[in-house]
Order: C-alpha cells, then structure tokens, then sequence
C-alpha cells in the first residue's frame, strides 16, 4: 500500500468560521514544490475523544502525517494528551524542549527588561508545552524556540502559520527528501459541452488501465460564469506520459461527437 500525506487541523475556531484554515492551501503548495500530493486531510474539533480518534488512525495508516494546533498548554489545547492517549504511552517533559522553553522564557524577560523568574508559576506551567507522548522527537520552531514534536510519521505544530508552515517545510526536507518526485505533474483537460459524466465514464476506465501511471479527472460545473454547464475532463501526471493519454482522450470523445471547447494545460 502506498504512503501518502495527510493532515490534520485541530480547533473549534475552524468548525465554527471564526477562522478559515489556511493550513490546507498551503501544504497542499508546500508538497507540489516537492512533486508530492496531500492524500487526504481532516478536521477535528477541541474534543478529547475525537482528537484521540483521529490520531489513533494517523499513526495506524502508515501515512505522513503533520496535524496542526492544540499544542499548547492552555485548557482547551488536548493534542498533545490525545497523542499519548492514543499511542498508549505516558506523557514527559522532553528534556531538549525544555532547555528551548526556558531559553524562550528568558529571551522574554530580556525584552520586557524585567528578571528571569525560573520558579515563578506561569513559568513553571509554560513547561507543559513540553511535555509531549513518551519518545517523542522535537521540531524546532524559528519563530519563537517553542517545539513541536514527532512521533514516528505523525507530525505535530501549533496552528499559527507563521509557525507551523517553516516547521512542516523543515521535517519535509529532513526526512522525506528520499521521497521528492523530480518530474513534476502535469494536467491536460479540455472542455466539453453537453456530455454526461455517466456517458464518458467507460472511456475514462479504458485511458487508466491503458496508462498506469496516469490519472484521468472530471470536473462538472453547471453554472460557470464562461462556459455555463460543462465538464472539464482532462489528464494527469508525468509530463512524458501525458501526450499519449490525452490524444486517446481527445480520439474517444470525437467517438461520442462531443461539443469539444478550449484546452487547458497546468
């Protein structure tokens, strides 16, 4: 079975609208950059249970994961408790992230010029954003020292961008290199007027089990503001591949005389 990528967005401020994930868009980018392709992706609200449920399934696929948000260490932060849970191990302050955390906390206290207070409470409980599954591997964090962890193939950050998004680059191009596709993807479509997707469906089976390594993709739209309703239909994948399959798409819709419009190529 082959691995994929997959990502997790953890919080209630997703579900609810209060923000719009941008975490989505941008590894979806991240991993285009490097020839690969976000298999699947998942959104989980602040609830225990399902936290854990969604964990217990990304560290069982076998998949690449990175789950963003609920890292911290305020009351309705779980991730990292859902990740011990579903792992089955304890929870332990990691002792790399600590000397990071109390490097950070004195870094703070330098620009508010104001003393290092080690044993002062708020301190002592910044610590628990340390405190990740048993064998846990941190990621580093440039913007502000405060890691996040990995476990195995599933990767934690927080959920602010600015720190995540340097975080995912850096675990992509430290352990998955080996995975990198040199030859980009590309698609060929074209537009095709007054057809029904049932209708191409035969001839879409026949172009992937003839070419193996390419994906054949159909868009429907009823209410396009330049094509009105259509479908694009279309080729994806090896650019060397590509020709041959889109030519015997382009022959079986003349088969079917297909009202045929522009072609697109990405």
């Amino acid at each position: 079975m082959t691995r994929e990528f997959g990502l997790i967005v953890v919080g209630d401020e997703i579900l609810s609208g209060k923000r719009l994930d941008k975490h989505m868009p941008k590894v979806i980018e991240l991993l285009a950059a490097r020839g690969l392709q976000l298999g699947w992706a998942e959104y989980v609200g602040d609830v225990p249970e399902r936290i854990t449920a969604a964990l217990a399934r990304a560290f069982a696929s076998g998949d690449v994961v990175f789950s963003t948000g609920g890292i911290g260490a305020t009351p309705d932060d779980h991730t990292r408790q859902c990740a011990a849970k579903a792992l089955g191990v304890p929870l332990a302050l990691h002792p790399e992230a600590e000397l990071l955390i109390r490097e950070r906390m004195q870094d703070t206290a330098r620009e508010q010029g104001v003393a290092y207070e080690p044993d002062r409470p708020d301190n002592i409980h910044r610590l628990n954003m340390g405190v990740f599954p048993e064998g846990a591997r941190i990621i580093a964090n440039p913007y502000n020292k405060i890691p996040g962890f990995s476990v195995d193939d599933v990767h934690f950050v927080p959920g602010f961008p600015v720190m995540a998004w340097p975080m995912i680059e850096s675990v992509l191009d430290t352990r998955y290199a080996d995975l990198f596709v040199q030859s980009r993807v590309m698609e060929k479509s074209v537009i095709v007027f007054g057809a029904m997707e049932a209708t191409l469906t035969p001839l879409m089976q026949a172009i992937e089990a003839r070419h193996a390594r390419i994906k054949v993709f159909s868009l429907p739209s009823v209410d396009h503001p330049q094509y009105g309703r259509h479908i694009e239909l279309g080729v994806k994948g090896d650019p060397e591949l590509l020709d041959a399959a889109y030519g015997q798409l382009i022959e079986g819709l003349h088969t079917f005389n297909a009202q045929l419009g522009p072609e697109l190529v990405r």
